[in-house]
């Protein structure tokens, strides 16, 4: 029952309180800190993100504008743009990441029976990455061209609920096969990736850990061909092979050399599309769906630049970069867990843009997300993402 809080502190109220302050003494947080505190830091960064505030003053204005609430939304103390921009530039990133997975654990928990599209039972992950631009006067650490600077963001969704289960921020200039190095493989699992991950000998070590891949197939690829099956080519099949490696250092790379290539033609982009597996189990038809549940990544590097504020910053350092961008993933993520535990229809966009207007009003949430006319409220078509309905 509602007591006089805000739509905003209802939604903090899925915060796990005790976790996030682990995290905070993890990193000392509030070492010396007098009155922001750490939680302060979280709220002002959220209600940015919910409320797709433009600037630090702008943070400032909107909040200090309703004093009377603040209260009532879990503040304590004032809100000056300067105190937060000192606190983005020099409390650890680190700590709202670590919180950031603490929430995936939690969602990923609750969308594990969600239908993925494809008939299999294991974890399906999409990998790959977006890139952020960057002025590089103004962020001069984040490396990518001469007279361009950018960070990218890779991230390993899990399909299942489109919840990132990892998620690393490098600059502009590391290739994305590196970040192969760092992923811990889960026997069982699927990994699907474009052919800029293509590095036999790290997929040699997915196959090591009994992980499996599908990915598309280089045109330049030299292999010799063992077998061929049978396939269905009404459904857009036009061969499944078995092959061996052909290239010296593919061969050397991937000393089980064995590989499954399946052709199919796509009707809807009149494309011929070629993939690599390491899994032969499956049926063939199965390994073009699961390539085509990759897009889902796509999709949700382009619900965040358009529904959350990862494009343009609050600070130019690193650490105020780093921090606003998992702020932004922990926020999308409780929205995730909002929907799946109030077993919500509406899906993550109506959620947002009706947790944006209402963030001030004192009603009860469930009110709020159920019986709230959203049709209603007017939204800026360039924000728009209707390929994605989570």
């Amino acid at each position: 029952m509602n007591q006089g809080q805000t739509v905003f502190s209802q939604v903090m109220d899925f915060v796990p309180m005790y976790k996030f302050r682990k995290c905070v003494q993890r990193y000392r947080g509030n070492h010396r800190v007098r009155s922001f505190s750490c939680w302060n830091q979280f709220l002002c960064m959220a209600f940015a993100q919910l409320t797709y505030r433009e600037s630090l003053r702008d943070i400032e204005s909107c909040l200090n504008s309703l004093p009377n609430k603040l209260y009532h939304m879990g503040f304590r103390g004032s809100i000056t743009r300067s105190t937060l921009a000192n606190a983005n530039e020099s409390r650890d990133w680190r700590m709202y990441a670590d919180f950031a997975q603490v929430l995936i654990h939690t969602a990923r928990d609750l969308y594990k029976d969600d239908a993925l599209g494809v008939e299999l039972d294991h974890t399906v992950y999409a990998l790959d990455s977006t890139t952020i631009d960057l002025c590089l006067s103004l962020f001069p650490w984040a490396h990518f061209r001469k007279k361009k600077g950018a960070i990218k963001m890779h991230t390993l969704l899990d399909l299942r609920g489109n919840i990132p289960s990892y998620i690393e921020i490098s600059d502009g200039k590391v290739h994305d096969v590196n970040i192969l190095d760092d992923l811990i493989p889960e026997p069982g699992s699927y990994y699907i990736m474009d052919r800029g991950y293509i590095d036999f000998a790290r997929l040699y070590r997915l196959t090591q850990c009994c992980a499996f891949f599908v990915t598309r197939a280089k045109t330049n690829l030299q292999f010799r061909r063992l077998y061929s099956h049978p396939v269905d080519k009404s459904v857009g099949l036009q061969c499944d092979q078995t092959i061996v490696l052909r290239g010296f250092y593919a061969a050397k790379h991937y000393p089980d050399n064995k590989l499954r290539r399946t052709r199919y033609y796509d009707a809807e982009t009149e494309k011929v599309l070629t993939f690599l597996s390491n899994n032969f189990l499956i049926p063939a038809l199965t390994v073009a769906q699961l390539y085509r549940c990759r897009w889902q990544v796509e999709l949700f590097f382009r619900w965040i630049k358009q529904h959350l504020r990862i494009k343009a910053f609050y600070g130019t350092s690193s650490n105020a970069v780093k921090t606003q961008i998992w702020i932004a993933i922990a926020v999308y993520v409780l929205v995730a867990i909002i929907q799946k535990q109030l077993q919500l229809e509406a899906s993550l966009y109506t959620i947002l843009q009706i947790l944006s207007v209402m963030a001030f009003e004192q009603v009860p949430i469930m009110q709020v997300l159920t019986d709230f006319d959203y049709k209603s409220i007017e939204i800026d078509s360039d924000k728009q993402l209707l390929l994605l309905d989570l």
